[in-house]
């Protein structure tokens, strides 16, 4: 068989304990039209209500109890039988908080069975399991449908697929009070699908919502390369970044593993987590528990399926401060950055750069802007907020960038090298705010953003300009975002700091 990415191709299978032609008893009279009768249940989990009770409880006895995290807004856990993946599903089970309220509960998993673009919504009516009917925020979820073209109202979708149904009964099991779900089932996509999904549903990632990402892990390699494969997937993960796990499934599949299918068959859905968590500094990955088939002594160890069970919280502890940079790091990087543009405007081509006296600090992966000025006003800038190459690389990247790719300018010319003065700015990471009072002018830069819009204005901007804070936000969401003067008042917005040093300020010290 020919091997394909598991980034844009899953092909999807999951571990069941029996197969079962007979259709579960629904309670009479109950069902209503639209509803989503229980549809594996004998399968993947027992369909009788007390057998299933019973299972729930010995799988919750023998799990990873509560690790007390704060406010747990996301689990990841996995999809198969019970008796393969179920104590591991209850490990990350057990991390919400069972007498919390929640507004909703988004349960989002892969496609098993239907191909598809995007990713299907259940709209008609409510799901069933044996322990009963569970509402579904049908609303929600036609509002999510009207909103995105990448969500879609199709049942067909839902009609025989496990991925989310295994996990409902946990929910059932485990919660106090009533609840509500929005099902989501994710056929397929580019990366730049699942980053368009996480705008969408960004704004339901907080306090009051729960998510729950329905995946398994590594398919059917052998039980030793399993383990390694799962732990650098899991490592990847709790990195929050999404352009590590990309990198770590790639580098996985060229390994070629004997039998490895996926490294993760619901990373359509991890991805799109990544993509609503990874700006948030307040936000924290914990691994809770990870086994696979083989350890269950159910099955052969030569062909295995590993489940992960993560969750994802508020940090306890405020992020750490970003790094400093001495004297030396800013004038290297400096030199770099005018090294790289001069080189490149007068011969098209970069620098040879040595970095055997570089500092730790400047290989580090962090964000930077590079900035362009010429008699004191601006030429060119452009910037990352995260990186995955050292520092002095995105700064020599950056450079070149700014000087020839700035469509608010035309490129620079040769003549102009001698009176370009060169600013650099190094990032922290972003923290989402709640409220605009925790912006601090000439402290912090601000990153808006609302659907595919988004603007930045760095920390020095406000200082620059003498603008007010209604007026750094104003600005942004006019001038950078493109959503109008009052545009950031239902916008997200992220505050972050930097270091900021130029070829004048370097002199002076």
């Amino acid at each position: 068989m020919k091997r394909r990415s598991a980034i844009f191709t899953f092909v999807l299978f999951a571990l069941s304990f029996s197969v079962c032609q007979c259709e579960l008893a629904q309670p009479a009279g109950s069902l209503k039209s639209g509803d989503r009768p229980a549809a594996v249940a004998g399968q993947f989990y027992p369909e009788q209500p007390e057998e299933l009770r019973s299972l729930l409880q010995q799988l919750f006895s023998k799990a990873i109890p509560s690790k007390n995290l704060k406010d747990v807004l996301a689990i990841i856990a996995p999809h198969a039988g019970y008796p393969f993946s179920g104590e591991v599903a209850a490990s990350a089970f057990n991390q919400i908080d069972a007498g919390k309220a929640y507004d909703n509960i988004f349960v989002i998993g892969p496609s098993h069975n239907v191909g598809f673009e995007g990713a299907a919504v259940y709209t008609r009516g409510d799901y069933w399991t044996p322990l009963g009917r569970i509402a579904v925020n049908t609303s929600l979820g036609a509002e999510l449908v009207k909103k995105s073209k990448l969500f879609l109202g199709r049942a067909d979708a839902h009609e025989t697929e496990h991925s989310i149904e295994v996990e409902l009964p946990f929910l059932q099991f485990v919660l106090k009070k009533n609840f509500q779900i929005v099902p989501i089932v994710i056929g397929g996509g580019s990366l730049a699908t699942y980053a368009e999904m996480a705008r969408a549903l960004r704004p339901y990632f907080n306090s009051r919502n729960l998510f729950v990402i329905s995946t398994d892990f590594s398919h059917y390699p052998a039980y030793e390369d399993a383990r390694k494969i799962d732990a650098a997937s899991g490592k990847a993960v709790l990195t929050n970044s999404t352009s590590e796990l990309v990198k770590t499934i790639q580098a996985n599949e060229n390994q070629h593993i004997p039998n490895l299918v996926t490294s993760m068959c619901g990373l359509a859905g991890v991805l799109t987590l990544l993509d609503m968590t990874q700006h948030d500094s307040r936000l924290a990955y914990t691994s809770i528990e990870y086994k696979n088939s083989g350890d269950t002594g159910l099955t052969d160890r030569q062909r295995v399926v590993g489940y992960y069970a993560i969750a994802v919280s508020l940090r306890s502890d405020p992020p750490q401060t970003a790094f400093t940079l001495t004297k030396k790091d800013r004038e290297d990087l400096l030199r770099v950055a005018r090294t790289a543009a001069e080189q490149f405007v007068r011969e098209r081509r970069g620098p040879k750069i040595d970095d055997s006296g570089f500092s730790e600090n400047i290989k580090a992966h962090v964000g930077a802007f590079v900035t362009l000025r010429k008699n004191n006003d601006l030429r060119g800038c452009l910037g990352r907020f995260e990186s995955q190459e050292p520092l002095y690389r995105l700064v020599e990247q950056l450079a070149i960038a700014s000087a020839t790719e700035d469509v608010r300018f035309p490129p620079v010319e040769p003549p102009e090298l001698s009176s370009l003065e060169y600013e650099i700015s190094v990032l922290t990471p972003m923290r989402r705010i709640q409220s605009i009072d925790e912006i601090v002018l000439g402290k912090h830069g601000i990153y808006m953003q609302k659907g595919s819009k988004s603007g930045v204005f760095l920390p020095q901007v406000a200082t620059e300009t003498g603008w007010n804070k209604m007026q750094f936000l104003g600005h942004c969401a006019q001038d950078k975002a493109g959503l109008g003067w009052n545009g950031w008042k239902d916008a997200e917005i992220y505050v972050f700091e930097a270091l900021v040093f130029d070829e004048k300020s370097i002199a002076q010290r």
